[in-house]
């Protein structure tokens, strides 16, 4: 029994970085703020005259065709998926997170500086309990060959497949279950990846302004640029859960369920959870008497190798 578990969190402290928007290539400071209970998770562009704010939910998502984009009160924010995923599993249910741009930074194209962030920030417990969306029965939704499904069960657990041809990438398939180090350690220093033509076309458009070899895996017809390799042999399906699991947070809860993803995107997914929390019968609400240790097992984050680029 994990009684911390059962309650919401919010950072301890307010803590400062600054990072390059991958698709605008801006320099963004973020920073990110504690909040009371029953907040959620905000983000306000403090570079607008009036800092709108916009809420992460997948009601206000705008846009999903290179990430994950929200909008509202005339502000969008983009490429939150990272920053959200690493806020799920590391328990922060309410926190403000002001931008003086429009995305989140990409950092290294992982989640691992983020968890580094939030370690500087410090998670404190709230005196609320945390309410759970439970998967009671399956859903289901299919555009062509891709899907994702859930279906009831007693903890977190995704399985994903993706298939992309290239020699180095291929049919990749990973089941993939939270415990106390597993997130830390086998998803969250999965970078972001794509195809040179891809980048090379999304730059000749005024996209993907800020990505690089420094945050991004970027393979031409045969092989990998970057020069250090992989940082995980199947480090593209690692990065493909980290994306699934940066929209599944825009449900505004956590989720016990089983997660099954095949060959999917930002857009399908974030479909989904619009789905799902629209769909009654399929799903309940529970402020459990306990927590399981499994299901939210990262409020301290192991450290890192080698320096954090939020705070160099």
């Amino acid at each position: 029994m994990n009684e911390k578990y059962m309650m919401q969190h919010t950072v301890e402290r307010e803590v400062s970085c600054r990072g390059i928007g991958l698709h605008s290539g801006a320099k963004i400071v973020m920073k990110l703020r504690p909040a009371p209970p029953n907040f959620g998770v905000r983000f306000r562009r403090m570079d607008l005259g009036h800092h709108p704010a916009v809420v992460a939910h997948a009601h206000y998502v705008v846009n999903t065709s290179l990430a994950t984009s929200i909008g509202a009160n005339g502000a969008t924010v983009s490429t939150i998926e990272h920053l959200m995923a690493a806020l799920y599993v590391s328990s922060v249910d309410n926190v403000l997170i002001e931008l003086d741009g429009p995305e989140v930074p990409i950092f290294d194209g992982s989640a691992a500086p983020l968890l580094e962030i939030l370690r500087e920030a410090g998670v404190k417990e709230q005196n609320v309990r945390r309410e759970c969306m439970v998967i009671t029965r399956p859903v289901l939704l299919r555009e062509g060959e891709a899907f994702v499904k859930a279906t009831p069960a007693d903890h977190f657990q995704v399985r994903y497949t993706i298939d992309f041809p290239h020699p180095l990438v291929g049919k990749q398939t990973l089941l993939w279950s939270f415990n106390e180090t597993t997130f830390g350690r086998e998803i969250a220093r999965a970078r972001t990846f794509g195809f040179l033509k891809d980048v090379e076309r999304m730059q000749s458009h005024g996209l993907a302004q800020g990505g690089s070899l420094a945050n991004a895996v970027v393979f031409d017809d045969f092989g990998i640029l970057n020069q250090g390799g992989f940082r995980y042999i199947d480090e593209c399906v690692r990065h493909k859960i980290l994306d699934f699991m940066g929209d599944l947070a825009l449900a505004g809860k956590p989720m016990i369920g089983r997660f099954e993803v095949h060959k999917a995107g930002h857009a399908l997914h974030t479909a989904f959870i619009k789905r799902l929390v629209s769909l009654p019968g399929h799903h309940s609400f529970s402020t459990p008497a306990y927590m399981p240790a499994s299901f939210f097992p990262f409020t301290n984050p192991p450290p890192l190798c080698g320096p954090n680029p939020a705070f160099s």
